[in-house]
């Protein structure tokens, strides 16, 4: 999206430090927040944070051939730019340009969040609407304040439907996300443990995915699976849509999909899991909502691929990887180990580990997933990590420990033989897609 001065000083509480009396203002621009991207021609916004501080390469920017800036910081002033102008809080200043853009396009605005399966959702949501709808996304997981604002300004101008992921790490974030992009639907895909550390307990993690409908549309629809948590701290007093995974008939998973009926029709999933048919309801729902044909329903959920490193399959030799480990709190854990050990045919091998973000029992998740695989035998169980050596000892699958990939990946390559498929399972911070790498290149070594 292009703006002219203009328009920026209408949408903003600014100041103008400086401005060369021979700039046009009405020439048009694009806004830029890395300079490790082409600025030229550009007006550069310093976003600040915990950790970085863009306000260090304004010159960098200028030299670049940015034709102007924002600062925060009065001082900062470089009459190389065209124009300089003054905001309080840059980010502040990024998230209104965005709803700027939003309002000037005018979609229709789906937000998603949920402790787990809310990149799923978005994914099949946007599989499935794109059928009918000019749509536009959140791309893979960027779903804070700056993810929010990229998808909007990389909105086309055309765009009728736009889906935006949302996360959260404390109370208040999905609330400012919800204040800036004013959704007409929202979506929360499940309330589970992650973040737990964070929020401190379950109900908090409620109030917090619930701010999703702080900024819904009165006349707009909230859709949600159907349980306690959500009911009791939603707010929101406009049509709600509930669903449950019981509502769903005649599930049937096998290795590279899943069917099921709903509602009178029989939908496919080309990827296996009871937990993604529970993602698929809330599709379906909100594809009924804005009348979609059943059709396009059908063919947009068949037509679902996972984003990286979500039941990724890579085939090595005799070995087959399955790579979940884009994140893992104990609901998708042991939604996933359910799936694959109901689906795969043995010889199998776990590789699980460590949970991130559960606080001061996280101990106790990690011992509930061991208890949890005691139900099954034949399962070798590699585990890694600090965590994830309390799933080994509270099992009484066979299992060893491992304090890192690299031992885990030298113990597949010289002791796992023959065809056998292996899990990978893990909180994102492990890494464990290092560990197929290792086994890849171990004849190369």
């Amino acid at each position: 999206m292009r703006f002219s001065l203009k328009e920026i000083l209408n949408c903003l509480e600014c100041e103008v430090l400086y401005i060369n009396d021979s700039f046009n203002q009405n020439t048009l621009f694009e806004i830029s927040t890395d300079t490790r991207k082409p600025v030229k021609e550009n007006v550069y916004l310093p976003l600040r944070g915990e950790n970085f501080d863009g306000h260090n390469f304004i010159d960098k920017a200028v030299q670049q051939g940015a034709i102007g800036y924002f600062t925060q910081d009065k001082f900062k002033i470089n009459k190389q730019a065209s124009f300089i102008i003054y905001v309080k809080n840059s980010l502040v200043a990024y998230l209104k340009l965005a709803n700027y853009i939003r309002n000037k396009v005018n979609p229709y605005v789906i937000a998603i969040t949920g402790s787990c399966g809310k990149t799923t959702t978005k994914e099949m949501l946007y599989c499935v609407f794109k059928t009918q709808f000019k749509t536009h996304k959140t791309a893979l997981n960027h779903n804070n304040e700056i993810g929010l604002c990229e998808t909007m300004f990389n909105m086309p101008v055309d765009t009728e439907v736009l889906i935006v992921e949302m996360g959260m790490r404390n109370l208040g974030e999905i609330e400012l996300l919800s204040k800036y992009s004013n959704p007409d639907m929202g979506i929360i895909s499940n309330i589970g443990s992650a973040h737990v550390e964070r929020l401190g307990t379950l109900k908090n993690i409620a109030i917090a995915k619930c701010e999703i409908t702080a900024n819904l549309k009165k006349d707009g629809v909230f859709i949600g699976v159907d349980c306690p948590q959500i009911k009791n701290n939603l707010s929101f007093e406009g049509k709600k849509i509930y669903t449950n995974i019981k509502d769903a008939k005649n599930i049937q998973i096998s290795v590279d999909s899943t069917t099921f009926e709903y509602k009178g029709e029989k939908y496919e999933i080309t990827q296996p899991g009871e937990y993604n048919v529970s993602n698929a309801i809330l599709v379906i729902e909100a594809a009924l909502e804005k009348n979609i044909d059943t059709e396009n329903i059908k063919n947009g959920l068949k037509n679902y691929k996972p984003i990286e490193k979500r039941w990724e399959k890579t085939v090595y030799k005799d070995l087959t990887f399955i790579n979940d480990s884009y994140n893992a709190n104990p609901e998708s854990m042991n939604a996933v180990l359910k799936t694959f050990l109901s689906i795969y045919p043995k010889p199998i091998v776990l590789v699980l580990g460590d949970m991130g973000e559960l606080g001061k029992d996280e101990i106790m998740y990690h011992k509930q997933i061991g208890e949890f695989l005691s139900k099954y035998t034949d399962v070798k169980l590699l585990t890694v990590g600090t965590l994830a050596r309390h799933i080994a000892r509270n099992t009484t699958l066979e299992s060893l420990e491992f304090e890192n990939n690299k031992d885990c990946a030298q113990y597949i390559i010289k002791n796992i033989k023959g065809k056998t498929t292996i899990l990978l399972k893990a909180s994102r911070s492990m890494k464990f897609e290092q560990i197929i790498e290792m086994v890849e290149n171990y004849d190369n070594d």
